[in-house]
């Protein structure tokens, strides 16, 4: 896919107009990627998500970047797997959610983590498929828009799994 990469490493470290925080639903920090969001951008990030009244599951919000190099941070929640087809439906909503407040803030290159994939459970085969195919489809509903997707991988299986996805993916 074109404009489309998969990269292991430091999600925090990105020079991407926006990089994504897999949040919880109140989105005032927590573990993992969001923890490591939280520390590398500032108290001030802090204060920001406590005006914003937290974020429904497949939703995004974005607030400032603070001490990030990417200028903005686009806060999505996603599902706990439960195996549910729902499940599907919201993470390929908090994709589609958070390109979708990419563009209406004029944003041209997103870095995604690996969202639902940690403590939330969700197997990485099926959570890599769902966001590629979610890009995948969004892309080409604007197709006249240029975006750069990175997705960011915490794992050698993830940053495994993502490539297999892509390699596999027709387009």
């Amino acid at each position: 896919m074109k404009d489309v990469k998969v990269l292991l490493g430091d999600i925090t470290k990105s020079d991407c107009d926006c990089i994504v925080n897999a949040a919880n639903k109140t989105l005032l920090g927590g573990g993992g990627v969001d923890g490591a969001i939280h520390r590398a951008a500032g108290p001030e990030l802090l204060d920001e998500c406590m005006g914003l009244g937290g974020c429904n599951t497949g939703e995004a919000k974005i607030t400032k970047g603070y001490k990030l190099k990417a200028k903005y941070i686009i806060h999505t929640v996603g599902p706990v797997y439960s195996g549910s087809s729902d499940d599907a439906v919201i993470l390929g909503n908090c994709y589609k959610n958070s390109l979708d407040l990419a563009k209406k803030y004029d944003l041209h290159s997103i870095a995604f983590p690996a969202v639902s994939t940690g403590v939330y459970g969700y197997p990485p085969e099926l959570a890599t498929s769902i966001a590629v195919d979610a890009v995948r489809k969004w892309k080409e509903d604007n197709a006249g828009y240029l975006m750069r997707v990175d997705f960011y991988c915490f794992s050698e299986r993830i940053y495994a799994q993502y490539v297999l996805t892509l390699r596999n993916t027709k387009y």
